[in-house]
C-alpha cells in the first residue's frame, strides 16, 4: 500500500464522525432525487404502457344525441384515423354499505363489437350480458378502484338512478380503463364517491332514449394531423346535435390530473435534491479546505519529497471518495425504499394494470454524476490555494492574523467582556469563513422551513375551501338548469335551514390568440353559503355586470382589469358574448370566473335559472337529507362537505404530510451535518490556541465558551437569515409547481419557523456537547507540540 493511501485511512479514522455526517447529507440528496424521479418514471412508464395497450383516444366529444350514422361521417373527416361512438350517462349510485353520496359514470358496453379505442381491461369476473336480468336490472362491470374501496365482489348489487328511474346493477366483474386512471370528483381523488360502470349498450341506450344514437365519441388522430383543426371540424359537424365542443387529452379529467402530478413531482424531485446536494458540496468544500489548512506543513513536505500537485489532489479526492460513495450507495437504497412508498401512495389515486417501481440505470448514473461533480469541485476548490504554495512557504505556519478592535466593539454603548471580544475579533478576522459557516447554517434553517411548509399549506387550503368558502353542508346539482324557484322544494327537505342558488356555465374564454376552457360561476350578489375566497383568505364579491377572474386564468389570456374577453358557451346554443373583466382574484383551485347569477342569466338571455344549490342543514339530519335528494328526478347528484373533507384528509392531505415528514427528516440531517462539522472543524483549527489558554489558567468551561460561543453567535445570526431564505425558497417553489388545477398558498406558520429554529439549535447543542467532551479530553502537551 502506498504511503498516501495509508495516510487516507488514518485521516478517515480520525474524521469518521464528520465523514458519517457528510455521507448522510449526500444520502439525503440522492435519496430524495432517486425516490421522487424513479416514482415519476414508474408512473410515466405505467401510463404510456396502458395508453398504448388500451389504444387511448386523442380527442373526445360529448353531445346530446347524434344518430349512429354520424360516427361514420366523423371518421371521414381529414385528420381522423378512427372513431368509436357509445352511450354514456351520469347516474346517482346507492351503495348498500354506505350512506355517503356516490356518483357513477355508466358506459355502454357492446359485446358484439370489439373495442378499437379506450379498450377496457377485464380484471376479475366476466363481461355483462344483455337481456338476462328481470325487472329492468342490468349487469355491470365496475372500475377496480371503486370495487376495492367498497369491498365489492361479483354478485354484489348497487342501485342507480338512470334518467329518473331506479335500476339495480348486478356486478359481474371489475375492470380498468385508460380513460379513467384517475377516479374522483372536483379534481380530488376519491375512489369511494365516484365509480365507473360498463353496462350493456342496448339496455343503457333504451334507458336514456338513445336507441340508434350516441352521446359520446372518442377519436384517434391520423399521423401528422393538426389537433386544433380536427377539433374545430368535429365541433362544427356535431354542433347541430348540442353538447360541448370537442377537446383533446389536455381537457380529459383523468389525463389532466395524471399529467399535472407528473409535472409537479418532476419539479420537486429536481429542485429539493439540488438544494441538498448543494449543501453537501458546501460541506465537502469546508471540511476539505480546513483539513488542508491544518495539514499545511504535511502538504509542503509531500511537495518537497517530489509529489506533484495532481498526486496531492488525488490524495484528497481519495479521502473524500469514501464519504461520497458511501452516501451515494446509501442514497440509492433509501431512494429505492422511499420510491416504493411513493408508488404505493400513487397506487391509491391512479389505477394501472401493472404498476411496478423502476429505478433506471440512467437515473442512477445521473445521480452518481451529480455527486461526483459536487465532490470534485468541492475538493479541488478547497485545496487549490494550498497546493499552489511553494514547499518552503507552505512549511512555515500561516502569518498570524492582525488583531484589532472588532467593528462591534467600536459601537457606542456596547460593553464586551474579554471572552466576547476574543470571539468577535476571531469572527471579523476571517470574514469569508464566518460568512460560509453562517450561510451553511442558514441553508439548514431554510430547508427545514421548506420541508414543513407543505403542512401549513394543506391546513390553509382545508380551512379556506371548507370553512371560509364552502359554508353550506350539502351541494345539490341538477341535470339541466332549472328555475331558481326549485330551491323552495329543496328547502322543504329534512333538516334544511337555508338554501342558496347558483349557476355554473362551461365556457371557452378567448382574447385574440389566447384561448382557455373554464367555467363561469354564478353566485348571489351577497353570497353566504358558497363564497369566493382568495389565497389570503379574504372573501370577494362576484362581478356585478362583468367578470371576476382568477389571476392565473387572466394571465394565461393576457387580460387585465378593464379589458374585454369573449366567452363561448360550451353547450346547447353555443352563445358567444363579450364581457368586461372587472377585477382578478388569487384563487387556489382551478381556472374560473365569477359573476352575479342574475347578471349571468341576463348575459345569456335566460330567465331566473340555476343548476346548483348550496344547502345549510342540521348535522343530525344530513343522512336523511342526502337520501331524500335521491328521490328528486331533476337532481343529478349531491355531495356533503363532511364527506369531501374526510376524503381529502385521508388521501391528499395525508400524502402531503407524509412527503413533508420525509423532507423534514432530510432537512434535520442536513442541519446536524452543517452545525456538527463546523463545530468539529473549529475545534481542530484552534486546538493549539485552546491548549495555550488552558496552560494560562483558563478553566475547561471558559475555554469551551470561547469556542462554542462563536458557534452560538453564528447560529444566532443564521436563524433570521435562514428564515428569510426559507421564505424566498418557498415562494420560488410555489411558482415552479403552480398549475391550472392547483396553486399552493404561500403560508408559513410561526410554528414552522419555531420548529426550524429548534432543529438547528438542537443540532448545535448536540454538537456542543460532543465538542465539549473533546475539549475536556484535550491533551495539552500534544496540542502545544504541534507548533514546535
Amino acid at each position: 500500500m502506498k504511503a498516501l493511501d495509508r495516510k487516507v485511512l488514518r485521516d478517515l479514522r480520525l474524521l469518521w464522525s464528520q465523514a458519517v455526517t457528510i455521507a448522510l447529507v449526500v444520502a439525503s440528496g440522492i435519496g430524495g432525487f432517486v425516490a421522487t424521479l424513479s416514482a415519476v418514471e414508474s408512473l410515466e412508464l405505467a401510463r404510456d404502457a396502458f395508453y398504448a395497450e388500451g389504444h387511448f383516444a386523442e380527442a373526445f366529444a360529448r353531445i346530446k344525441r347524434a344518430p349512429d350514422a354520424m360516427a361514420q361521417r366523423l371518421g371521414e373527416l381529414p385528420g381522423i384515423a378512427d372513431t368509436q361512438a357509445t352511450v354514456e350517462a351520469m347516474a346517482r349510485i346507492t351503495v348498500p354499505t354506505t350512506v355517503d353520496p356516490v356518483m357513477g359514470q355508466l358506459i355502454g358496453w357492446d359485446e358484439r363489437r370489439a373495442q378499437r379505442l379506450d379498450r377496457v381491461q377485464l380484471r376479475t369476473g366476466r363481461w355483462p350480458t344483455a337481456g338476462t336480468q328481470a325487472g329492468g336490472d342490468m349487469e355491470a362491470v365496475v372500475a377496480e378502484g371503486f370495487a376495492l374501496a367498497h369491498k365489492m365482489q361479483p354478485g354484489a348489487t348497487v342501485s342507480a338512478l338512470v334518467n329518473g328511474k331506479r335500476r339495480t346493477l348486478r356486478i359481474t366483474g371489475t375492470a380498468l380503463s385508460p380513460e379513467y386512471i384517475f377516479g374522483g370528483l372536483m379534481g380530488m381523488p376519491d375512489m369511494r364517491a365516484f365509480g365507473v360502470f360498463w353496462v350493456p349498450k342496448d339496455e343503457l341506450a333504451a334507458a336514456m332514449d338513445l336507441r340508434g344514437a350516441f352521446n359520446h365519441v372518442a377519436l384517434k388522430l391520423a399521423p401528422g394531423a393538426s389537433e386544433p383543426a380536427v377539433l374545430a371540424a368535429v365541433t362544427r359537424v356535431l354542433a347541430p346535435y348540442g353538447g360541448a365542443p370537442a377537446h383533446g387529452r389536455d381537457e380529459q379529467a383523468s389525463h389532466a390530473m395524471l399529467d399535472n402530478e407528473i409535472r409537479e413531482q418532476r419539479v420537486l424531485g429536481t429542485i429539493l435534491p439540488a438544494i441538498f446536494l448543494a449543501v453537501a458540496g458546501f460541506l465537502l468544500h469546508v471540511v476539505t479546505a480546513r483539513l488542508v489548512a491544518t495539514q499545511r506543513e504535511q502538504v509542503a513536505a509531500l511537495k518537497a519529497l517530489g509529489y506533484t500537485d495532481a498526486a496531492i489532489a488525488a490524495h484528497y479526492l481519495k479521502l473524500v471518495a469514501p464519504m461520497v460513495i458511501g452516501g451515494y450507495l446509501l442514497g440509492l437504497v433509501l431512494g429505492k425504499v422511499l420510491g416504493l412508498g411513493l408508488l404505493s401512495l400513487y397506487g391509491e389515486i391512479f389505477r394501472f394494470p401493472r404498476f411496478e417501481h423502476a429505478l433506471s440505470p440512467e437515473l442512477a448514473a445521473i445521480g452518481f454524476l451529480i455527486v461526483a461533480v459536487t465532490a470534485v469541485l468541492g475538493t479541488l476548490t478547497a485545496i487549490a490555494a494550498t497546493v499552489r504554495l511553494s514547499p518552503a512557504e507552505a512549511m512555515r505556519p500561516p502569518a498570524p492574523g492582525r488583531y484589532r478592535r472588532a467593528l462591534l466593539e467600536r459601537l457606542p454603548g456596547l460593553g464586551a467582556g474579554p471572552a466576547l471580544r476574543m470571539m468577535l475579533r476571531n469572527i471579523e478576522r476571517r470574514p469569508l469563513r464566518s460568512a460560509l459557516t453562517t450561510g451553511g447554517i442558514a441553508a439548514a434553517v431554510a430547508i427545514v422551513i421548506l420541508g414543513n411548509f407543505f403542512r401549513d399549506a394543506i391546513d390553509t387550503i382545508v380551512d379556506t375551501q371548507f370553512n371560509l368558502g364552502m359554508r353550506g353542508d350539502v351541494v345539490v346539482w341538477m341535470v339541466d338548469a332549472v328555475d331558481a324557484g326549485a330551491g323552495r322544494e329543496l328547502a322543504r327537505l329534512p333538516g334544511v335551514l337555508e338554501v342558496e342558488a347558483g349557476r355554473r356555465v362551461a365556457v371557452r374564454f378567448s382574447n385574440g390568440q389566447y384561448s382557455e376552457a373554464g367555467n363561469i360561476e354564478g353566485y348571489p350578489a351577497q353570497p353566504r353559503l358558497q363564497r369566493i375566497v382568495d389565497i389570503d383568505q379574504r372573501a370577494m364579491l362576484p362581478g356585478s355586470s362583468g367578470l371576476v377572474m382568477t389571476d392565473r386564468l387572466a394571465a394565461k389570456l393576457g387580460l387585465k382589469p378593464g379589458d374585454t374577453v369573449t366567452i363561448e358557451v360550451r353547450a346547447d346554443r353555443r352563445q358567444v358574448r363579450r364581457v368586461v373583466l372587472e377585477r382578478t382574484v388569487a384563487n387556489m383551485m382551478g381556472l374560473s370566473a365569477y359573476m352575479e347569477r342574475d347578471a349571468l342569466n341576463r348575459l345569456l338571455g335566460d330567465g331566473d335559472l340555476a343548476n346548483n344549490f348550496s344547502l345549510r342543514a342540521a348535522a343530525s339530519a344530513q343522512p336523511r337529507l342526502l337520501q331524500a335528494t335521491q328521490l328528486l328526478p331533476r337532481v343529478a347528484g349531491a355531495f356533503s362537505k363532511a364527506t369531501l373533507l374526510r376524503n381529502m384528509q385521508e388521501i391528499s392531505a395525508r400524502n402531503i404530510r407524509i412527503m413533508s415528514s420525509i423532507l423534514t427528516a432530510f432537512a434535520a440531517v442536513i442541519a446536524v451535518g452543517v452545525v456538527y462539522n463546523n463545530a468539529r472543524i473549529a475545534l481542530s483549527e484552534r486546538t493549539w490556541e485552546l491548549a495555550s489558554l488552558r496552560v494560562l489558567g483558563f478553566t475547561r468551561a471558559e475555554v469551551s465558551v470561547l469556542l462554542l460561543g462563536e458557534l452560538a453567535l453564528g447560529i444566532a445570526v443564521a436563524l433570521p437569515l435562514g428564515m428569510l431564505l426559507g421564505w424566498a425558497m418557498v415562494h420560488s417553489l410555489v411558482q415552479m409547481i403552480r398549475s391550472d388545477q392547483f396553486l399552493f398558498p404561500v403560508v408559513i406558520e410561526p410554528r414552522t419557523y419555531a420548529w426550524a429554529a429548534l432543529c438547528v439549535v438542537a443540532a448545535g447543542v448536540a454538537s456542543a456537547l460532543v465538542v465539549r467532551r473533546r475539549i475536556d479530553r484535550l491533551d495539552m502537551v500534544a496540542a502545544l507540540k504541534t507548533r514546535e
